[in-house]
């Protein structure tokens, strides 16, 4: 059994044999365990609903894409704009920190003058992450 010698032999022993103790504590745990009812967690959560009186951000925070088609109009992230409002939203994200890039993508077909007015809308807008977007479709052209 659990049972050892003192330091002497003959003398009795002074510690407390724990092995009992030990087992009766995991039963009682296991028996606590099973008996515990499974808890179920719901958290509820309210998402947003979508409505078309709430204004749509039309500024992207990563990126923006600006692209002209061949007719020449002028489109950001895929809806039409102006040159006046291509500025304005230009300004907007030149101030954000930190600036989204802006993707240029314009249509072989635009005309250069076009072309042309929106990369000068772009450069006085300061804006200095620009990227040319699609140029493999100019690989054939040279």
């Amino acid at each position: 059994m659990a049972m050892s010698g003192g330091k002497e032999d003959g003398e009795p022993m002074m510690d407390m044999n724990t092995t009992p103790l030990i087992d009766v504590m995991l039963v009682l745990l296991i028996m606590f365990i099973i008996t515990i009812p499974i808890q179920t967690h719901a958290v509820k959560v309210d998402l947003p609903q979508n409505s078309n009186s709430n204004p749509q951000n039309p500024i992207e925070p990563d990126k923006n894409k600006v692209s002209i088609d061949q007719q020449g109009q002028i489109f950001w992230n895929g809806s039409p704009v102006t040159d006046v409002t291509l500025r304005q939203y230009l300004d907007r994200t030149v101030v954000m920190n930190p600036e989204p890039e802006l993707h240029f993508q314009p249509d072989p077909q635009a005309r250069y003058e076009v072309v042309d007015n929106v990369l000068a809308v772009i450069k006085r807008a300061n804006v200095t992450k620009l990227g040319f977007v699609g140029n493999e479709q100019y690989r054939q052209a040279f």
